[in-house]
């Protein structure tokens, strides 16, 4: 099986939430890119992976469930990430892209918790995770 046909069945076969957990993956990987495209001097990459990097967030926005409370407090924040990442991207500065990094690392470590929090209590009423 080559790798792309793995990374699409592991796209295909992957829960709501271990999908969730890959969108926070993919954004720290091009938050890193577009860091190096930056210190290299290389604009464009700079700005393709910041504008993949804002796509991923967008797509976290758009799909959140808004019918628990919390989403009304991690809403605001994806859209200050966004708003950041524009602003790294015409200032070329390194710092709001760590800046950035750091929080999309601690919702990705976060959303970690509750996925494995989720699989025990499934795994304690006996059903599969």
């Amino acid at each position: 099986m080559s790798i792309q046909a793995y990374q699409n069945n592991s796209v295909e076969t992957a829960s709501p939430g271990e999908l969730t957990l890959m969108l926070y993956n993919g954004c720290i990987k091009f938050i890193k890119a577009s860091r190096k495209a930056m210190e290299n001097n290389e604009i464009e990459k700079k700005n393709t992976n910041i504008q993949k990097a804002q796509n991923i967030i967008q797509e976290l926005m758009v799909t959140m469930n808004q019918d628990y409370a919390i989403s009304q407090e991690i809403l605001p924040l994806y859209d200050y990430m966004n708003r950041r990442l524009i602003e790294a991207n015409t200032k070329n500065d390194v710092e709001i892209l760590d800046e950035v990094q750091g929080l999309v690392t601690e919702f990705r470590d976060t959303w970690k918790q509750v996925i494995l929090q989720t699989r025990k209590a499934q795994q304690a009423q006996g059903g599969s995770a």
